[in-house]
């Protein structure tokens, strides 16, 4: 057998991995990086200089940092150390952790969609920033004419229907060049991630501009028009009401994809573009409107970080479009998967904050070790996504499918 045949007989195997199976590889896979990471920290450690009681020491040698202490801040501090005699479960870095997965949940389902039809949605990014700019705008000019508990539930819903929205019309863009004019994805989305950040930065700094504030913001929203804190303090800006919809709409995303006509489009066109043509799915229709449902959930994480986190728009968004690509290939594109990938991303990213100001392990240090373990876990997700195309598996998969909704020769998992 040659190594050709090796190779593609391993990809077949891991296409075929059972769930029990995968997860296992993810976990062996971030033991892995943690050990690797060890031994990262470690050599730093020796790379610089402290006091000898300041020193963490194996194998009698002194070591400045100490791998322990790094990996219990980075994923028992994101949860606000639950070995602590004191730890509350309403902990504010329990809030912050669980206020990072929930933005992520949505911008991990907005580039899963986009995946699970074959196009590769890189514009997420600009999909929020449009959407979060809207749900400001738009609730800032309904709040006048509701107030109290009726605002709150007036405006919550108007907020993420108005991102979602605009965060479609914005997807529909690359979405029609792509399927009408046969423009490459890719290209289109990023640059209309240019084009969102520059045209925002814009109409915040002039004609959208607060002017009590010299920073490039919208006018703040009225409390009654954000998402109230249930149970967490509210200076946490987390909201388990936020949460609870972003739960909801994993089940609703796998509901969809797994058990509709739109859905068996979407797998079909992903998994077997020619054969989902025999079938006789629109491709063209298809593209837009699946380009529109992933714009749409990258505006409602638009609307998230605007309801729950600021309370405004302002310029400078954090990079969650972008994230939410990681997060999709974590998940496998899988609909259910995105919400563990984005708990463990949040983690990782609650956790970064707390390592940087609770030991003396430098940022940049800090920063390659979450690359790592991002790296670990995700590869074999990426490499399960070769094999579905490059595989045996992949090659069973190019035979017709079935017209009555059968997925045929595919498996349908991604």
């Amino acid at each position: 057998m040659s190594a050709r045949d090796r190779a593609l007989d391993a990809l077949d195997r891991l296409v075929g991995a059972s769930t029990a199976e995968r997860a296992l590889i993810s976990l062996a896979s971030l033991v892995l990086a943690m050990f690797v990471g060890t031994v990262i920290i470690l050599v730093s450690g020796r790379m610089t200089t402290c006091a000898p009681a300041d020193a963490a020491y194996y194998f009698g040698v002194g070591f400045c940092y100490d791998p322990i202490t790094v990996y219990d801040r980075l994923f028992l501090g994101a949860l606000g150390d639950p070995l602590d005699a004191g730890w509350s479960p309403l902990n504010s870095q329990l809030a912050v952790t669980l206020r990072e997965t929930t933005v992520l949940i949505f911008t991990g389902l907005s580039v899963a969609i986009a995946f699970r039809a074959g196009i590769f949605n890189i514009g997420t990014q600009g999909q929020l920033v449009v959407g979060a700019l809207a749900t400001g705008l738009g609730v800032l000019w309904a709040s006048p004419l509701v107030s109290g508990a009726v605002g709150t539930v007036a405006l919550i819903p108007l907020g993420l229907a108005v991102g979602a929205t605009f965060g479609a019309l914005y997807g529909a863009i690359p979405g029609v060049l792509k399927a009408y004019a046969d423009a490459n994805e890719v290209i289109t989305t990023i640059m209309l991630n240019l084009i969102a950040t520059g045209v925002t930065l814009y109409l915040v700094s002039d004609v959208f501009k607060d002017p009590n504030s010299q920073a490039n913001q919208t006018v703040p929203l009225p409390d009654f028009a954000t998402f109230p804190a249930v149970l967490f303090d509210s200076s946490t800006d987390f909201s388990l009401l936020a949460l609870l919809f972003g739960v909801v709409a994993l089940g609703a995303l796998a509901y969809l994809i797994e058990r509709t006509t739109f859905g068996y489009d979407v797998r079909t066109s992903g998994l077997q573009p020619e054969a989902a043509e025999y079938g006789g799915v629109d491709s063209k229709k298809t593209i837009v409107a699946s380009m529109m449902l992933s714009g749409a959930l990258g505006g409602i994480g638009g609307a998230m970080y605007v309801l729950m986190i600021l309370g405004k728009f302002q310029t400078g968004v954090p990079a969650y479009g972008f994230d939410g690509i990681t997060v999709s290939i974590l998940a496998g594109n899988n609909p259910l998967g995105v919400g563990f990938a984005a708990l463990l991303f949040g983690v990782l990213k609650s956790g970064t904050t707390v390592v940087q100001f609770a030991t003396d392990v430098p940022p940049q240090l800090v920063g390659v070790l979450r690359g790592l373990i991002i790296l670990f876990v995700a590869m074999p997700e990426f490499f399960r996504l070769i094999g579905k195309r490059v595989g045996s598996a992949g090659k069973r998969g190019s035979k017709p499918v079935a017209t009555d909704g059968g997925v045929g020769g595919g498996d349908g998992d991604e």
